[in-house]
């Protein structure tokens, strides 16, 4: 496993003296964001989780190597390189490993590499699920299955909002994944904390949902659990301006054929331009906020 597994020192330590880990992707970093604004926001979301008693641990692939607790200049590479890395989801891992390639992960492979490292707790802005069509498609993000397998805990603002949110729902479901809500009953969609689709459980604090996952974990049933934590309300957009955004978003998206993984980071683009970058600032302030849920859960646990 060392042949292909990087652990940061500081990540490295933190696990050897069992303190609070928390795990970050990249793929935020390289298609999520324009250069300078994704290193910035990747090396605030690291602020945010030392500030709050935990250890960051920013997962990608450099080179081949599957870094857990990638160094300031390799978020900057990430970030300075952008599209040109590959985002990387479970199916592209041994590719770009065996090749030296670079990857940017998703919440599927970031988990991953997490659990290699023994890393319960992962933040990151919304998670991938049934994408809207995929009756006729089949379109459904791997990282729906990688919930149901790996035993990671995923903080997100629930399920990306250009998503079909019922379907997923009934995905994860039938996974066996639990969805949990934090502090709400209703599933947040991303930009807005409104969905109108309920989750299976409310908690409301950190050590409920850490006592939650530790007896998943006890219980020995496999995968992971989903911590719907809802955008702060004075960042939310309001719903018919998101929903307006998304729909013309996903047209054009048809109209041009986009398909695969190439079409969330291009919906996401589209939709920050359409509301003039309001899309941008709440999807940074969403990862802030899951950034410090997810540190306080990681010290419960």
């Amino acid at each position: 496993m060392l042949e292909y597994l990087k652990i940061s020192e500081e990540v490295k330590q933190a696990l050897s003296e069992s303190k609070p880990v928390v795990a970050l992707e990249s793929t935020i970093i390289s298609h999520g964001m324009p250069y300078p604004k994704n290193v910035e926001t990747a090396l605030n979301v690291e602020n945010i989780v030392r500030e709050n008693g935990a250890v960051p641990a920013t997962i990608c692939i450099i080179k081949g190597k599957l870094i857990v607790g990638a160094s300031a200049d390799e978020i900057e590479y990430l970030g300075k390189t952008g599209l040109k890395v590959t985002k990387a989801s479970r199916r592209d891992l041994p590719i770009l490993i065996s090749k030296g390639m670079d990857g940017a992960t998703t919440v599927a492979s970031t988990m991953i590499g997490a659990h290699l490292a023994g890393i319960k707790v992962f933040a990151t802005g919304g998670v991938g699920g049934v994408h809207r069509g995929a009756t006729e498609t089949m379109d459904i993000s791997a990282d729906l299955d990688e919930l149901s397998n790996t035993p990671v805990m995923v903080v997100c603002a629930g399920c990306k909002s250009i998503l079909d949110l019922k379907l997923t729902l009934e995905y994860l479901e039938t996974k066996g994944v639990p969805v949990i809500g934090y502090g709400t009953e209703e599933l947040p969609a991303f930009y807005t904390d409104k969905s109108g689709l309920k989750v299976d459980y409310r908690l409301d604090t950190p050590k409920e949902v850490a006592d939650a996952f530790r007896c998943k974990m006890e219980l020995g049933l496999k995968g992971g659990m989903l911590v719907a934590n809802p955008i702060p309300s004075e960042f939310a957009m309001p719903s018919d301006v998101v929903n307006k955004a998304i729909e013309t978003a996903v047209n054009e998206a048809n109209a041009l054929g986009i398909k695969g993984k190439e079409i969330t980071p291009f919906l996401l683009d589209k939709i920050q331009k359409l509301t003039g970058g309001e899309s941008l600032e709440s999807n940074i302030k969403l990862v802030y906020n899951n950034a410090k849920l997810a540190s306080l859960i990681a010290k419960e646990l």
